[in-house]
């Protein structure tokens, strides 16, 4: 496992799974990709099906409409595959806590790996957080 995290590094694949978001975040993650962040630079590159993934970017609150989903696609993707919870829906569901919607134990959907907290939360914020996973990877 380890030589293939040290590859993994070198190139992380995302894709972005936008569970129930405002779309605040999901302008931030397209943001990473425009000129001036850049994040290929990096060897990061947004993907258009879960099943090249290397990781999986969940912005929104995970309701009872969409864990379903959401937990299929997490099974469709590769393993190992790392989960990061973008802004303050998937960390602590901000104003949404209490709604009668709201999945009980995201957890219990998805284990998440990484979390970035804000409300979006700034690209620089993202980019540290996966260079932090990068480093994680490289043992």
């Amino acid at each position: 496992m380890g030589w293939y995290n040290k590859r993994l590094a070198k190139s992380l694949w995302v894709f972005h799974v936008s569970a129930s978001p405002c779309n605040n975040c999901d302008i931030e993650i397209l943001d990473l990709l425009t000129p001036r962040y850049d994040v290929e630079r990096f060897g990061i590159k947004l993907v258009g099906s879960v099943r090249h993934a290397d990781v999986l970017l969940v912005t929104g609150i995970i309701n009872d409409k969409v864990a379903p989903r959401v937990r299929r696609l997490y099974e469709q993707a590769p393993k190992p595959v790392f989960v990061v919870g973008i802004g303050a829906c998937p960390t602590s569901r901000c104003c949404f806590k209490e709604s009668y919607n709201i999945s009980p134990l995201r957890e219990t959907i998805i284990p998440v790996n990484l979390y970035v907290e804000g409300c979006p939360p700034k690209p620089e914020a993202m980019i540290d957080a996966i260079v932090k996973l990068v480093g994680v990877l490289n043992g």
